[in-house]
């Protein structure tokens, strides 16, 4: 592999449009990050959501819809959220759900794909189908909110500012507390980004289209390639549709719900907002999940 003038400069404009497209939705996140640590409190979350087990995974899931954010970008919210005592299942069923399922993605999906109806119908079947598998395994193996401890302490930090603060004094800290999440957030965008745009530079994607045309392995590369390309998920369907001649329909379907749940720059987040046994935990069951649901599935 020669590392030329020519790649950098490529991988410089692959981490800028990626960095870019990302962005906005991160900015997004911390604010309403910032929003529910300084205007929710514990008992409003309490009695909004369900106490039964399932029901309030369904309900979870309603939620995420009405939250127009990437995959990225929802990580600090769902953070606030398990601070606040959204149980874990719950709280990975709106993290998993919002990127994939929400209006603005399923209807560029619908557009990316001749204003066809079975992709959107198959991406919002399978990802449904895949957040209730994992959310039913998080909830059998882990009982606590796995955060890590310098998360659990920040949020600690401000747990008795709802009665406190008048409204002006609320929107200070919410800002506050905003540009602090922005700030220890973007890092791990910035390294993530790096991270995508130099695979994608110098991976040679020949190979992959080669050993692509099994449905297993087609469906395996373009997991791959989905995770290692970290599109924002409002993109991500015009990206997949320009594989149509290539890979069959099971192969973009996996594309489509792998990537909008988890690639290289919110696999980084993850691991900066969990513990590391967690995130290894969950990458598996929604590798396997989106595996089998997509293989099960024939197109």
């Amino acid at each position: 592999m020669v590392i030329s003038y020519q790649s950098l400069l490529q991988l410089n404009t692959i981490f800028i449009s990626i960095f870019i497209e990302s962005f906005p939705f991160i900015l997004l996140g911390v604010l309403i990050s910032g929003i529910i640590q300084m205007f929710v409190s514990e008992e409003m979350i309490a009695k909004v959501l369900p106490k039964n087990r399932f029901l309030s995974v369904l309900f979870s899931i309603g939620l995420g819809i009405l939250f127009l954010a990437c995959e990225c970008g929802i990580v600090p919210i769902t953070r606030r959220l398990i601070a606040k005592g959204v149980p874990l299942p719950s709280a990975i069923a709106f993290m998993l759900s919002s990127p994939i399922l929400n209006p603005i993605v399923l209807f560029s999906t619908y557009i990316a794909f001749g204003n066809s109806w079975k992709m959107v119908i198959y991406r919002g079947g399978v990802a449904l189908l895949v957040v209730l598998i994992v959310s039913y395994l998080i909830s059998l193996q882990f009982k606590t909110s796995q955060l890590k401890e310098e998360n659990d302490s920040h949020t600690h930090h401000h747990s008795h500012a709802h009665h406190e603060h008048t409204f002006k004094e609320k929107l200070v800290e919410m800002f506050k507390h905003s540009i602090d999440e922005l700030f220890s957030v973007g890092k791990l965008l910035i390294i993530g980004s790096l991270l995508a745009a130099g695979i994608q530079t110098y991976l040679n994607t020949s190979l992959l289209y080669n050993v692509g045309q099994g449905k297993v392995s087609g469906n395996l590369i373009m997991m791959g390639l989905s995770y290692v390309m970290s599109l924002c998920s409002q993109a991500d369907a015009f990206v997949a549709s320009s594989f149509r001649s290539t890979f069959h329909a099971s192969s973009l379907v996996s594309f489509l719900v792998f990537g909008a749940m988890l690639d290289i720059k919110n696999t980084i987040m993850l691991l900066g907002t969990f513990k590391a046994k967690f995130v290894f935990y969950l990458v598996i069951y929604i590798f396997l999940s989106v595996l089998g649901m997509t293989l099960l599935l024939t197109f």
